[in-house]
């Protein structure tokens, strides 16, 4: 029960189940996980019973429901104990964000690498949008993700209204967004567009390159900026992988390499789209971050001058 990859256990209670605590049957159940561990997955409100999600421990479970269990990274994540003041803990050893711009209708935030954008079947609690809700009041609304590792611009909508209007502006391809990312080895294009499906559906991708990187006795590295025509999960990760360079740093499709980064190397640098109410051009900007500029400023510092 131990890294970061998502594991997900569905079963159904037995006969011999019945009246027993979930937490009791997820033990009992689940390979390798102890009766605390599943308390704290059902704290964290990675359980569901019957499609609905549990915090209870001591739900008393009934033969024939299904259990689906969502364990992984909240639960390695995670203060090994349950309740508010276990929660509180976890929440303190977040990263800070940042508020760029909000009004009644939408809020956009400079998302740092490892906060979770938003409630997954492992967890409802820590993750961006819920934190927003609990900082600004009332509903957020979900309009699109980055990558737990991935930093930068991501919106957020207020209103059933503001979240409609701008959930159809993503679907219709009408956001600018542009993501810095480094890659592994020297890349040999200046530009090229990148057209290869994601999960079978169509994803599009601009890459430019900006500056390439080689120091000695490395593959070298190439900063590159991608502008996106769709928005697919994991689009530049594996349109990267697709050219034979992956992200650095990228521990799900990419490679170690003597130049890894601390963190994926890949950053939401532009964010812009007409506001839902008003119709103004908005768009803001976000440099590359702080965690990764000391890395790559090695990089530089290492590269042979031309």
């Amino acid at each position: 029960m131990t890294g970061l990859s998502h594991q997900r256990y569905r079963f159904v209670a037995r006969p011999e189940d019945a009246g027993q605590r979930l937490d009791q049957v997820l033990a009992a159940n689940v390979p390798g996980l102890s009766r605390r561990k599943a308390r704290v997955a059902i704290d964290l409100g990675g359980v569901f019973v019957d499609g609905a999600r549990v915090k209870v421990a001591g739900r008393a479970i009934r033969p024939g429901q299904t259990i689906l269990a969502h364990l992984g990274g909240a639960l390695d994540r995670a203060t090994k104990e349950v309740g508010a003041a276990a929660r509180a803990k976890d929440e303190a050893t977040l990263p800070p964000f940042r508020v760029v711009y909000k009004d009644d209708d939408l809020v956009v935030v400079d998302k740092p690498s490892g906060l979770v954008t938003a409630p997954t079947p492992e967890s409802d609690r820590g993750n961006l949008a819920d934190l927003l809700g609990r900082t600004l009041g009332g509903t957020i609304y979900v309009v699109h993700r980055l990558d737990l590792d991935t930093s930068g611009l991501v919106v957020f909508a207020r209103t059933e209204a503001a979240n409609r209007a701008l959930s159809d502006r993503i679907r219709a391809h009408d956001f600018d967004r542009v993501y810095l990312a480094a890659l592994l080895g020297v890349v040999p294009w200046d530009e090229r567009t990148i057209e290869e499906p994601v999960a079978g559906k169509r994803a599009v991708s601009h890459a430019t390159v900006l500056e390439r990187l080689s120091p000695p006795d490395t593959p070298g590295a190439t900063l590159t900026r991608f502008r996106l025509t769709t928005g697919r999960t994991h689009q530049i990760r594996l349109h990267a992988l697709h050219e034979g360079h992956p992200v650095l740093g990228d521990r799900k499709y990419g490679k170690t390499s003597p130049l890894d980064p601390p963190r994926l190397a890949l950053h939401a640098t532009r964010l812009g789209f007409v506001h839902p109410r008003t119709g103004e051009s908005l768009a803001w900007e976000s440099p590359w971050p702080d965690d990764l500029a000391p890395w790559l400023e090695g990089l530089r510092t290492r590269t042979p001058a031309r």
